[in-house]
């Protein structure tokens, strides 16, 4: 049987190179790493994690909670966790709640006993929920995507930055009465994105100012903005930002079976900038950020966080972008 003695012997470096290279490929130099692997799959060497996890008290596992899978915003999101926790030698275990808040802490707290690490996605707990769920982790062993709590690292998208981008793209093309169908009421994400839709609306610096509606709380679903649609023209709107671009999706499918053009009678502006704004019918404007670098920053926070646990609590913030496509136009006279 191949040992890890005779990959080092064949790649000309010591025991415990081999063991990092293959277990924490980012602590070794690439060139070592790139020579250990080659050597490990002449030899068809395959390391036993669940001796090495025995030994050091490490699983070489990360887990991931999320709402819901079948959004693509988690789904790129896990696939950037997937990538870079690949880089860092780690597995990966996804669990999806359902949008179910009931399931999240069980989940976290069952993670956190399997894993090295736990990355929790857009948490619907309150902030003391989380703090007693998360905080007191051994070593740090928890990271939140979407929701900033001091003192809990963290990854964001500055979503203030890309709602008042929104609006001054709407504002520019003549809106002056403009809808938000909102998200889940427990969404950090929704509280930010109204917080810049509040500052950008009162104009400023020569800007003409923009009332926004806010038509309340909805599914995170193409259902939920199918529902919210009708209200947004009711209340005379020629403009709706959605909360997420499903939310999008559902609003304009409702004003096309109403026969009301987007965007010649209403615009719609998504946000995430997931693929399926490129499919939707006409392809959405929309607020984004690169979610797999989203998913692939919150496994270094957390690896940082494993190495060094009395280090500095990490706060990454991701820029965020407005993509314009045809489902913005000129506001009607």
């Amino acid at each position: 049987m191949v040992t890890v003695r005779d990959v080092a012997s064949a790649s000309g470096v010591s025991i415990s190179t081999v063991s990092r290279a293959l277990a924490e490929p980012s602590r070794v130099a690439p060139a070592t790493r790139d020579r250990v692997v080659a050597a490990a799959r002449k030899l068809g060497y395959e390391p036993n994690r669940a001796a090495s996890g025995l030994r050091s008290g490490r699983t070489a596992t990360l887990g991931v909670v999320v709402p819901d899978l079948e959004n693509p915003y988690f789904a790129s999101v896990a696939k950037g966790v997937q990538a870079r926790a690949r880089d860092h030698g780690y597995g990966v275990f996804v669990v999806d709640v359902e949008e179910d808040a009931s399931h999240e802490a069980d989940e976290v707290r069952a993670l956190l006993r399997q894993t090295d690490g736990v990355i929790v996605a857009s948490p619907r707990g309150t902030d003391d929920e989380l703090v007693a769920l998360v905080a007191p982790a051994p070593r740090g062993r928890a990271v939140l995507v979407n929701r900033r709590i001091e003192g809990v690292p963290s990854v964001t998208a500055d979503d203030v930055a890309g709602a008042v981008r929104a609006l001054g793209h709407l504002r520019a093309l003549g809106h002056r009465r403009v809808a938000y169908v909102g998200g889940p009421e427990t969404s950090w994400s929704d509280r930010m994105r109204r917080e810049g839709l509040r500052r950008a609306a009162a104009g400023g610096d020569g800007a003409e100012p923009v009332e926004v509606v806010d038509l309340g709380a909805f599914r995170p679903h193409v259902q939920g903005g199918y529902s919210a649609a009708d209200l947004a023209t009711g209340a005379g709107a020629t403009a709706v930002v959605a909360y997420n671009d499903l939310v999008a999706l559902g609003v304009e499918q409702r004003l096309r079976e109403r026969g009301i053009s987007v965007p010649g009678e209403v615009s719609v502006v998504g946000f995430d900038d997931t693929f399926v704004a490129t499919l939707a019918s006409p392809p959405l404007t929309s607020v984004g950020t690169d979610l797999r670098a989203v998913g692939a920053s919150a496994v270094d926070v957390l690896v940082e966080r494993l190495r060094d646990p009395d280090g500095p609590v990490g706060h990454v913030v991701r820029p965020t972008e407005l993509v314009v496509r045809a489902s913005t136009g000129t506001a009607v006279a």
